[in-house]
């Protein structure tokens, strides 16, 4: 995924997605499309099921609120393990010679949404 300057989110419209909760963050499902999402355990190939959908729009006048969730899975597959990128953490303190500059890059995982 591309990292924009952009601050503000945006979901783009899809005759049919769900909005799914994993790692205490929220994402959009579209059939067929991949997802980077916080790191799950499994390996490259296998299933995994989202069971916390929020939301489902199933065609231009249907769309389905959990409460709080929906009972029928989110289905995807996972592609590979891999890392976010890398940000820079840099302490200082003025007058005091403190400098400290730390990477670090945030494990993730990307999925293919299977179904919805």
């Amino acid at each position: 995924m591309e990292q924009t300057k952009n601050t503000q989110l945006s979901i783009a419209t899809y005759e049919q997605y769900a909005i799914f909760k994993t790692g205490g963050k929220q994402y959009q499902a579209v059939e067929g499309k991949t997802v980077a999402i916080e790191k799950i355990n499994g390996e490259p190939g296998s299933s995994v099921e989202f069971n916390e959908v929020l939301l489902r729009k199933t065609s231009a006048h249907i769309v389905e609120f959990g409460r709080p969730f929906l009972t029928k899975p989110v289905v995807a597959s996972i592609i590979k393990h891999d890392l976010g990128p890398k940000i820079v953490v840099f302490k200082f303190k003025r007058r005091k010679k403190v400098r400290v500059k730390r990477g670090h890059r945030q494990p993730r995982t990307i999925i293919r949404v299977v179904s919805i």
